[in-house]
């Protein structure tokens, strides 16, 4: 904490958090806009504060001052996104960049200034870059010391060499940033930096503690750290461009195996693997393509090569899809083809699993499958994900192997909360489950699991066979009358004999439900609702029937 403080630059870019809130989410700035925290204002934009709104208001003082008030989670996350675009157009002109948060950044200022043609100019150069690369209005502050940088920021000011404690000496206390102690000061009669700045750092230190001795060392115009600038990332993507347009599969793969073992070679040569692949290709027409694939893994050099011939294929023939669709072909070959690692972790290898997760026999497998996949495309070995979803079909995602195992619903799932993600329904079964002694109805919240619920789920053992069409059935009472579940669903009768399809009826020893499930009832075109029963046949098959809309169906077989 010694020495003299370093010349710094700092960009702020006023009223950040309204501005992300309109790069991300298209709230526009120019309105009346107000960022919450905590129920209090954090950040507004120029037409709120014109109407009154200020910092650290509650959300209704702030709403009773502009009725006209577009109100805005704040979102640090958002923030910081949005942000990047900006930092890396500050890092086009200087080198040595340091977010300092999201709205701010600071650099040295000796290097931009010496090549830029002084301070002022490089100032002027840097917010036309920013404003021109980003839409994005900005002010530039130049000082000793990054805190007095960001308040020269707010002004637009250059402050001369060594007259920064001048410059701050005037400034309220406010501007340190810490409300309880700028409210000490405030009674104790210190109402501007330079008061605090004169106090003896001992007796600060003693009264005030560490944060206040921090404090005191930023009054006076002494930093408390040097500027922590950020590295700039490596550029790992690769490209090649073609004279000749490639427009046949053959001559495009070859091209992308020699571009896919230069990619492999440059993450080794960082001690990194690639676990998600970007492939972008430009056609001599202009036209632009692109495509992520994920890897349960770690891609080597054949693998990116295999993907990238796959994509390439699915481009130039236009691969008939599900369904018999084909996308359209390129108007054009190809010209550029880039590959780039959209994510990437260091390599480290893998350690043998205890129970064979991981290790030699899972390699052998994990290339047989490969080579399959090679001769036959992707989509020619699949492998299941278990997911969330109320229904067995739902739970089971088919994806290529190697490709990320990711579910399409949000899981594994928990046992559920209730029957029906419509409130206000009845969470008790009929009947007790003839299959589980947990009914689907009566398991743990699952709050501590931190998965989402899926309420109306039925619970493990899972049926041993999900039907992908299912079967047509008829149910009816002892007296040969078909059971009817109501919208209430009251059971007409007990239900005693299924008839599934032409088949003979057969006897149903025992059963339970019915349990509802209500799904998306708040869209009338996607709402679906339909009642779940668990059967048990008089020769011991055990059944999952639905009935929908008046009609039933069997679903699942159990072991």
């Amino acid at each position: 904490m010694t020495g003299a403080p370093v010349r710094t630059l700092l960009l702020w870019c006023p009223d950040w958090p309204v501005l992300a809130a309109e790069i991300v989410d298209g709230v526009p700035a120019t309105g009346p806009v107000a960022v919450l925290h905590a129920n209090r204002v954090v950040a507004c934009s120029e037409r709120a504060r014109a109407e009154g709104v200020r910092r650290g208001l509650r959300k209704r003082e702030a709403q009773g001052r502009c009725p006209q008030l577009t109100v805005v989670e704040h979102d640090p996350g958002r923030d910081a996104r949005a942000f990047e675009p900006v930092v890396a157009a500050v890092e086009e002109l200087v080198a040595g960049v340091e977010v300092v948060r999201p709205g701010a950044c600071a650099v040295a200022a000796r290097g931009p200034s010496r090549y830029l043609g002084g301070e002022e100019a490089a100032a002027e150069r840097i917010v036309e870059h920013v404003a021109q690369a980003c839409a994005v209005e900005s002010q530039v502050g130049i000082a000793d010391g990054v805190f007095a940088a960001g308040l020269a920021a707010r002004a637009g000011q250059v402050v001369p060499p060594g007259a920064t404690p001048r410059f701050l000496a005037d400034l309220p206390v406010e501007a340190l940033g810490r409300p309880a102690l700028t409210d000490l000061l405030r009674r104790l009669g210190v109402r501007t930096l330079g008061d605090f700045a004169a106090l003896p750092a001992g007796d600060v230190l003693a009264r005030f503690g560490f944060d206040g001795a921090l404090a005191h060392r930023l009054a006076a115009g002494r930093d408390h750290r040097p500027l922590a600038v950020r590295q700039p990332p490596a550029d790992l993507a690769v490209t090649a461009d073609h004279d000749e347009p490639l427009d046949r599969v053959d001559t495009a793969a070859f091209a992308a195996r020699a571009l896919a073992e230069r990619l492999h070679d440059r993450l080794a040569a960082h001690g990194l693997a690639c676990t998600r692949l970007g492939i972008e290709a430009v056609t001599a027409h202009g036209q632009e393509l692109h495509r992520v694939w994920r890897h349960d893994g770690l891609l080597s050099s054949a693998a990116i090569a295999d993907r990238v011939r796959w994509q390439l294929d699915g481009w130039l023939s236009g691969g008939a899809g599900r369904g018999g669709a084909r996308p359209a072909r390129p108007t054009a070959g190809i010209i550029r083809l880039r590959l780039v690692p959209d994510g990437v972790i260091a390599q480290a290898g893998l350690q043998p699993g205890l129970w064979g997760e991981a290790g030699e026999e899972r390699e052998r497998a994990h290339r047989a499958l490969s080579r399959v996949q090679g001769i036959l495309g992707p989509e020619a070995v699949v492998t299941a994900v278990l997911g969330g979803g109320r229904s067995p079909a739902d739970q089971v995602r088919l994806v290529p192997w190697g490709d990320e195992r990711l579910p399409a619903r949000p899981g594994p799932p928990p046992l559920p909360d209730g029957p029906s993600d419509r409130p206000g329904q009845s969470s008790l079964p009929d009947r007790p489950s003839p299959l589980s002694d947990r009914s689907p109805l009566s398991g743990r919240s699952s709050a501590r699991s931190g998965e989402p619920p899926w309420p109306g789920r039925l619970p493990p053992p899972a049926p041993a066979v999900v039907l992908p069409d299912p079967l047509a059935a008829a149910v009816h009472d002892a007296a040969g009358e078909p059971v009817v579940v109501s919208a209430r669903l009251q059971v007409s009768a007990a239900p005693a004999r299924l008839t599934v399809g032409t088949a003979r009826p057969a006897e149903i020893a025992g059963w339970a439900g019915p349990w509802p499930v209500d799904e998306r009832w708040w869209a009338p075109a996607e709402a679906r609702r339909r009642a779940r029963f668990q059967v048990c046949l008089a020769d011991g098959t055990a059944l999952l029937l639905a009935v929908e809309a008046g009609h039933w169906l069997v679903e699942a077989i159990y072991d």
